[in-house]
């Protein structure tokens, strides 16, 4: 036995239905598309959108929000947070992502100032909340924006 004798199991592969071939093929005729109708007409393209004629969902729904296209999306950790890390003094953005403290690497971090630090600390972060730089600083340690 080799890869050119191989063959299908038996009764596992069908003929495709050959429609519009006449009465004995037994698809003559309407050809399985029904009788009349914009389905059974050639040239039948109807977009994915498209409701029959009736006013779409998308022109019935309001406008609705707005999206900024300047707005800036931050990645959140709290002081609290950078207080639980055991052993490090220089905190990066590299260093929240291997403690699993933030989810992406290529999205900007912000510290905020929820909770209270106990070591002196330098962080560098995208962002400051004032609260934040406040108390990492009254302790002695660096806030550095990239």
């Amino acid at each position: 036995m080799n890869l050119g004798t191989l063959k299908y199991a038996t009764g596992s592969k069908h003929k495709p239905k050959r429609v519009g071939r006449g009465p004995g093929s037994g698809h003559g005729g309407t050809a399985c598309r029904g009788h009349k109708g914009q389905h059974s007409r050639s040239g039948d393209k109807r977009r994915v959108w498209f409701e029959g004629g009736q006013t779409p969902i998308q022109r019935r729904l309001p406008k609705r929000g707005f999206n900024s296209l300047s707005r800036r999306e931050f990645q959140i950790v709290n002081l609290d947070a950078l207080n639980r890390l055991e052993g490090v003094t220089k905190i990066t953005p590299e260093l929240l992502y291997e403690k699993k403290l933030i989810r992406k690497r290529n999205l900007p971090v912000k510290i905020l100032g929820d909770g209270q630090l106990s070591k002196a600390l330098e962080v560098s972060a995208h962002a400051f909340s004032k609260s934040a730089a406040e108390k990492i600083e009254s302790i002695g340690g660096k806030t550095i924006l990239l």
